[in-house]
């Protein structure tokens, strides 16, 4: 019989506006049970620092020549994940055997091979006293992959432990929108994908024209008009981007400039039919299904909240694809990703595989994640 371990996992996405937390218990394989999510927002400083140093960092050379800045703010939020922790355990009422670190990440280049989360582990499990595992993506490129997308496997989990039938794609939407086809319960079977933007070019648009981090429910864009001749002008130019070989996306691979000279409400509008578009041309170019098989899609993580953009994906889809959000299933959609990382720790610190060739390009399935215990008994 499998051990159960109970683990926290830490999340802090490409929006940079906080923490997703969760404790799960699991096996490391078939099982898992969510005991306790929460979300903490940074404070200004932090989510301020953090988008000043994304802007700066366009290059692995910016990596070095802005070595003082990302070390202090390195710190800085891995102290912040270190004061939640502790709140989220006491609250919770357990302890936890682990503690998966994702950290923050401020760089990513597939092509170059590399990709920078920034967070402390040694210093985490100084604080919390606790074993960290963090650092899930090195191993991955080491191995010919893209370190990303990481949470397949979890994916694949949750579509069995809770009989959603397969084949079923999860679409998570969060600043990146990747996909995960799950037709079997082989994590070998599976097969995983950045599709293109999710919230990232709302969000950056939405932070360019108001005080707010992002436009709630889509109420703003479904005020505007897409322009149509824009709007398809964009689509022929990703096309062009994505018909390179199979690609993990970074925030700084899309750009607003085509929709600059429209109003807040008509670019958020095109905006949103551009990144729909992506999705729904990304998700049918992906799956080989014909037009008697049924599919459906899962979204979770905060894209599923725009409802402009849902609307925008679902009246695109042919009639055998189905658009669900992962609540309906009863599974809260905000905190799937740091459950994922809960469980990778656990596979992490069990030496289970977190990596195949159809998840991240990686050339043989592979471990990921380094185990750090800096403290004494």
């Amino acid at each position: 019989m499998e051990k159960f371990y109970t683990s926290l996992g830490l999340m802090s996405g490409t929006s940079m506006d906080g923490i997703d937390a969760s404790i799960i218990r699991s096996d490391g394989e078939n099982n898992y049970e969510p005991i306790f999510d929460k979300y903490f927002e940074y404070d200004e400083v932090i989510y301020s620092d953090l988008l000043n140093l994304r802007d700066k960092i366009n290059s692995i050379k910016d990596l070095t020549t802005n070595s003082y800045q990302i070390n202090e703010l390195e710190r800085k939020i891995t102290l912040f994940h270190a004061k939640i922790s502790k709140v989220i355990i006491m609250n919770a009422g357990i302890d936890v055997d682990l503690v998966g670190f994702h950290g923050q990440t401020i760089f990513h280049n597939a092509q170059k091979k590399i990709s920078k989360q920034i967070g402390d582990g040694n210093l985490l499990s100084n604080l919390l006293k606790k074993n960290v595992v963090y650092n899930f993506r090195e191993n991955d490129i080491l191995n010919g992959g893209q370190g990303a997308p990481l949470t397949s496997i979890f994916h694949n989990l949750l579509v069995n432990q809770n009989q959603i039938e397969r084949p079923a794609c999860v679409l998570n939407v969060g600043g990146i929108a990747n996909i995960t086809l799950v037709v079997s319960k082989n994590n070998e079977d599976l097969i995983s994908l950045d599709v293109g933007p999710g919230n990232c070019l709302l969000d950056e648009w939405v932070r360019k024209h108001t005080q707010m981090k992002y436009d709630e429910n889509g109420k703003a864009s479904d005020i505007g008009k897409t322009s149509e001749v824009i709007l398809n002008q964009a689509i022929d130019n990703f096309d062009n981007i994505s018909n390179q070989k199979k690609l993990s996306f970074d925030v700084k691979d899309f750009d607003l400039s085509f929709v600059k000279g429209l109003s807040y409400e008509d670019g958020l509008s095109t905006l949103v039919d551009f990144t729909a578009i992506i999705i729904y041309q990304s998700i049918l170019k992906s799956i080989k299904i014909n037009e008697n098989e049924k599919l459906s899609i899962i979204v979770c993580g905060g894209g599923r909240k725009n409802l402009s953009l849902m609307k925008s994906i679902r009246k695109r889809l042919p009639k055998n694809i189905s658009l669900k959000i992962i609540d309906d299933y009863k599974i809260d959609g905000d905190f799937i990703e740091s459950q994922a990382f809960a469980y990778l720790a656990i596979r992490s610190a069990l030496k289970k595989i977190i990596s195949y060739p159809n998840t991240t390009n990686v050339e043989k399935p592979s471990i990921g994640g380094v185990l750090v215990k800096n403290y004494s008994d």
